[in-house]
């Protein structure tokens, strides 16, 4: 099932089963994003890879849509995005050990005040960190570069040095940072599923440099990674 749905908290464990009967639905913000996974997954039929839309509502929408109609064991979202630099170069991977929503919040005199602070909810979902490290294991056997932290969850692109370095200091660790991660995990959790979330990462947070962004690279790392995914899960 290769549809496009969109063109124009807690740690879940214990997949229902692995092997050959597992099924996997791999979330993507844009087909681009999409089709590189496709031709790492060399059409094996346990993956369904649809296309989400871009920003956080409507990956949690379109991934919620999803999971009402058809059962998963694992939920994947996966695509391109910034690395913070010195914790995830251009050119590499990163898998989340935690999704967070960085600018779900309020501004307050004193600062940036998370939805944790204020006692409204959660923007952090954890990873098991069986399923990161299985992952990241396969992914280093295979010569890909890999990090793993903290990936965020943003609305507005960070596009300056001052952002990149508030962004920075909210999550101590963070890698890297994209727009859908946190809508797919919470839609994940709100049925019982496994999140795992993986960056391919095309440019630094920071300055915006359209002419510094390496998206096809990018895009092959993510085939590449890809490929690894169907074996690890096996």
């Amino acid at each position: 099932m290769n549809l496009d749905l969109n063109e124009k908290t807690p740690i879940i464990t214990n997949p229902r089963r692995w092997g050959s009967g597992m099924r996997v639905l791999v979330m993507t913000a844009v087909s681009a994003e999409r089709d590189a996974v496709l031709r790492g997954l060399h059409s094996d039929t346990r993956f369904d890879v649809l296309v989400a839309g871009v920003g956080p509502a409507a990956a949690a929408a379109n991934t919620a849509k999803v999971l009402a109609t058809a059962e998963y064991d694992m939920v994947v979202s996966a695509g391109i995005g910034g690395g913070f630099p010195g914790m995830a170069e251009v050119g590499s991977l990163v898998v989340a050990n935690e999704i967070v929503a960085a600018d779900l919040g309020v501004e307050t005199p004193e600062g940036f005040s998370s939805l944790d602070e204020l006692g409204f909810g959660s923007t952090r979902v954890q990873v098991d960190d069986n399923l990161v490290n299985r992952v990241t294991g396969a992914l280093l056997a295979a010569g890909l570069p890999v990090s793993t932290g903290p990936v965020l969850t943003v609305s507005t692109v960070t596009g300056t040095a001052g952002s990149a370095a508030e962004m920075a200091s909210r999550v101590p660790g963070a890698t890297a940072e994209a727009m859908e991660g946190y809508g797919v995990a919470i839609a994940a959790h709100d049925r019982g599923v496994p999140i795992l979330e993986i960056r391919a990462i095309s440019n630094s947070v920071g300055p915006r440099d359209r002419a510094a962004w390496r998206i096809k690279e990018a895009l092959d790392v993510l085939e590449a990674a890809s490929s690894v995914l169907s074996e690890v899960l096996l």
